[in-house]
Parts: C-alpha cells; structure tokens; sequence
C-alpha cells in the first residue's frame, strides 16, 4: 500500500497513527502543504478529491478522505467495535469529528501554524472559534468524565480520530486545555497504547 500523507496534518497524521498501532506496512509519500510535492501528486492524479490523505492500494484501487481510510484499515482489528451499538456511536464520534470538530478546532490551529494562512487569521474570527472550540471540547469532556473511551469501553477509531486534532488544540489551536482533565487523561491514555507513533515521528 501507499499512502499520500501530509505530515503536519491531522488528517494524515490519523491514518498513519492506525497503522503504526496494528502493525501495518505502508509506503509513506510525503505531500506537505505548498511543496512540489503535493503539486506533482495533483497533476498525476494521485489525489482525486485534491488533498491527502489518500491510501492506494496494491490492487490498484484508491480510497481518500482520512475516516474512510481509518475504517477501512481498522475494520477486523481491535479498533472495530464487534457490538453492534458500539460501532454505530463510534461512527457517530466519527462523523462528529469531521462536521464538529475538524472544522473549528483543526481550522483554529492552522491559521496560527501555516504562515500562509495568517492573513485569515483576524481577532474575531480567531475569538469566534476559541469559543467554539471549547465548547466542542466541552462534549468530549463530558464523555469522558464517564468512560475511558469515547465508544464501548475499548478503544476504537473514533478515539484515533478524535486524537488527531485534539492533541494539538493546546500547543497549536491556542485552546485552554487545562480545563479539560478528563479529556488531558483521554490524550494519555491514548500516547500509552502500544505501536503509539507521534505527530512528528
């Protein structure tokens, strides 16, 4: 397998932290943000909705966009749920992620990381999705006030999701995550799973 992965995103990083966790190889290719890259991938049509992740396969078939590939990969492996309710709330977590939360706590983040995006970056919107994103951090904390995890009491590819942006809503997003205990446990139960690989790894 082959995947087109760009290493300062969350999107990328998720894909790549399932793999790391079930022991799977895969070509990693490199697509940062504006690097030559990413443009050459674009022009051989390596990319069919334009972005990365995506995950090519040996047979020859291509699977983008990064809770797909996690589903993909994750299904028969100790990250899928065999309850059948289980599985459906860690969809729901999942489809929550990118509708909910990528959208305010990723997008928080990479205006104040990527230089190219801080013309976007005005006080209001920044205060807006501070706002915002605590209170999407608020629902996760309630959760996980109650459980360990965020679906069934093991964890699954919702809580790989989930991690992806929500372990740099501090240092990156600017987001107060010392108002997040239960949450901060989550973030370390999480980095203690074996195979666990970090952003930067």
């Amino acid at each position: 397998m082959r995947l087109y992965s760009m290493p300062s995103s969350g999107n990328s990083y998720k894909v790549r932290l399932l793999l790391a966790l079930t022991g799977r190889d895969c070509e990693i290719v490199d697509v940062e943000d504006a690097s030559e890259a990413l443009i050459a991938a674009k022009t051989a049509g390596a990319l069919p909705f334009g972005k990365a992740p995506v995950l090519h396969l040996d047979d020859g078939r291509v699977l983008p966009e990064s809770n797909a590939i996690l589903c993909w990969l994750g299904e028969q492996t100790a990250f899928w749920p065999a309850d059948p309710f289980d599985r459906a709330t860690m969809m729901s977590w999942m489809f929550w992620e990118q509708n909910q939360h990528e959208g305010v706590i990723a997008v928080r983040g990479a205006l104040n990381f990527y230089p190219s995006r801080a013309s976007l970056a005005t006080p209001e919107r920044m205060e807006d999705l501070l706002i915002r994103g605590h209170a999407l951090l608020s629902v996760m904390e309630r959760r996980l006030q109650e459980a360990d995890w965020l679906a069934g009491d093991a964890a699954t590819l919702a809580d790989i999701a989930l991690y992806a942006y929500t372990h740099t809503a501090g240092s990156r997003g600017g987001f107060e995550m010392d108002r997040f205990a239960a949450v901060n446990a989550w973030l370390a139960r999480i980095a203690a799973l074996p195979g666990y690989v970090g952003l930067d790894d």
